[in-house]
């Protein structure tokens, strides 16, 4: 869980600071990367609790 709100900060800094700053697009588009393999990371994560214990 640590690890998912890691990403999701880094995302929403990176984000920001590459919207804010002239020349620094580059930065959104990462932002934007490490924002979607989180929400993957979070998928799987979520997908294995799911199943039933035999």
């Amino acid at each position: 869980m640590s690890l998912f709100l890691l990403l999701l900060l880094v995302a929403v800094v990176l984000g920001a600071v590459g919207l804010a700053a002239e020349g620094l697009f580059y930065l959104f588009v990462i932002g934007v990367l490490v924002l979607v393999a989180d929400l993957v990371l979070a998928g799987v994560l979520l997908g294995r609790r799911r199943r039933p214990a035999r």
